[in-house]
């Protein structure tokens, strides 16, 4: 019992610096913020993981990130935005825990979780500038990051998918 605890964490402490590492190995700024490549990272996490490692790894991972790379006013808005980000492709992609890149459910979920973030920083974007088209201005740049980021999940995830990355993590 205590060495399934321990794999769970060890992987969730593993996932949250994966994130976090993606999230500042490459920064390109856009309006109030800046892309990265955590988000994938994120995808992939809550698709492999499950939807409590995808919120866990979304939320602590980007929100450090944020602290450590000079972003400290977004740790809030970005330990909820991405907290949700991970929990939602988590949920709406995996089927009895099985996990199908192909499937249109894991689109679906991977849309719907990019598009939560593009949201979340829309409204945490409006709240710390004081106005409303300061928020709306990163919807651009949110928007291709978030593309990126689908087109980088299902390039990575078709891999881990053909490997058995998931079975190897549940056996493990």
């Amino acid at each position: 019992m205590k060495t399934d605890m321990t794999k769970k964490i060890s992987i969730g402490a593993l996932a949250i610096a994966l994130v976090c590492i993606g999230t500042m190995v490459i920064q390109i700024p856009i309006p109030l913020g800046y892309a990265h490549l955590g988000d994938a990272v994120i995808l992939l996490v809550g698709v492999f993981l499950g939807p409590a490692a995808g919120a866990a790894a979304g939320g602590i991972g980007s929100a450090l990130a944020d602290l450590l790379t000079g972003y400290a006013q977004w740790v809030p808005t970005t330990l909820i935005t991405k907290a949700l980000m991970g929990l939602l492709i988590g949920y709406l992609a995996r089927k009895k825990g099985e996990v199908r890149m192909a499937a249109p459910r894991t689109l679906i979920a991977s849309v719907v979780g990019i598009a939560e973030m593009v949201f979340g920083y829309f409204i945490g974007g409006t709240i710390l500038a004081g106005n409303l088209a300061a928020g709306a201005a990163q919807i651009p740049g949110l928007t291709v990051k978030g593309i990126f980021a689908i087109v980088l999940f299902y390039a990575v995830g078709f891999l881990f998918e053909k490997a058995h990355v998931g079975r190897i993590i549940r056996e493990a």
